[in-house]
């Protein structure tokens, strides 16, 4: 999907809003991510399937129709081609057109400081699976036995995504991870690198109106006078709001607050079950029996 680097094409079949996904590099799986330096297990540092003036090719295309750009970046090295490819055509371009045109870099799991720093500089979103974390990280994950274990613990830092200004948006990449929403905000709260978690209100936010965001809708996500009526009602325990660990702002934890509750996340309890769900207003899922 979009692979082809086809704007007009894209344009003509009316993919407004959605940036596509062409691959900068593969994944860390297979070890097709490209890195800056080898994998642990493997002496060689994966695969580039695109260079910096191509990136930059695409990102003005792109712009100039009016439409998002989006790349596939997991590896740290495919990342810095992004970044440098999104700077070369802010220099052609101008840094506010590149920044309006909200392009997205999807998975980005290989950060470091310097590239989370530039995402927030070029007005990119980070489409982000923190599934990927509950399913590959800690000290003996499928990233641990890739990267080694120091490099594996800087992936996904969502924290510092959201310090940074980095509009988040989480997805699960499915069939890769399952359809799991409640899932996904618990993977983000309960990262398995504690610096990386964010509370359950700011990934909830990610997953509800930080998608819609990252396709240029800032009316949605949200239950309010006005809005679309696209939202779920779910059966579930006792809110509560809820910090991971002492390093997330347990300010919102005062009831002096007024910070909505959501359901209790902590591992091992049992998610929210979905009842019905309504899109536009109509009812298009109803659970068997209710």
């Amino acid at each position: 999907y979009w692979a082809e680097q086809d704007v007009a094409k894209a344009k003509e079949l009316g993919a407004i809003g959605a940036a596509g996904d062409l691959f900068a590099d593969g994944a860390l799986g297979s070890h097709t991510a490209c890195l800056h330096e080898p994998y642990a297990d493997a002496a060689h540092t994966g695969t580039a399937h695109l260079d910096v003036a191509a990136v930059a090719a695409h990102v003005v295309a792109c712009t100039e129709a009016g439409l998002q750009a989006g790349f596939h970046a997991i590896g740290d090295a495919a990342v810095s081609t992004v970044v440098d490819g999104m700077r070369a055509a802010a220099g052609t371009l101008g840094l506010a057109r590149v920044r309006a045109a909200r392009h997205r870099v999807e998975h980005a799991e290989m950060l470091t400081p310097e590239t989370v720093a530039a995402f927030a500089e070029l007005g990119l979103t980070a489409s982000v699976q923190p599934a990927f974390d509950a399913l590959w990280g800690g000290e003996d994950g499928m990233y641990a036995r890739r990267l080694g274990a120091e490099r594996a613990r800087t992936l996904n830092p969502f924290a510092a995504l959201l310090r940074a200004g980095v509009p988040l948006a989480f997805g699960s990449d499915s069939p890769v991870t399952p359809l799991d929403p409640w899932g996904t905000v618990r993977a983000a709260a309960f990262h398995r690198t504690p610096e990386h978690r964010v509370s359950v209100r700011a990934a909830f936010t990610a997953h509800t109106r930080g998608g819609w965001r990252a396709v240029g809708r800032d009316d949605a996500g949200v239950l309010v006078p006005g809005a679309p009526a696209d939202y779920a009602l779910w059966h579930t325990g006792e809110l509560v709001v809820q910090a991971p660990d002492d390093r997330v702002a347990r300010w919102s934890t005062d009831p002096r607050s007024g910070t909505p509750g959501l359901p209790d996340l902590a591992p091992g309890r049992d998610l929210p079950v979905c009842l019905r769900t309504v899109v536009g207003g109509r009812t298009v899922f109803v659970r068997p029996g209710e």
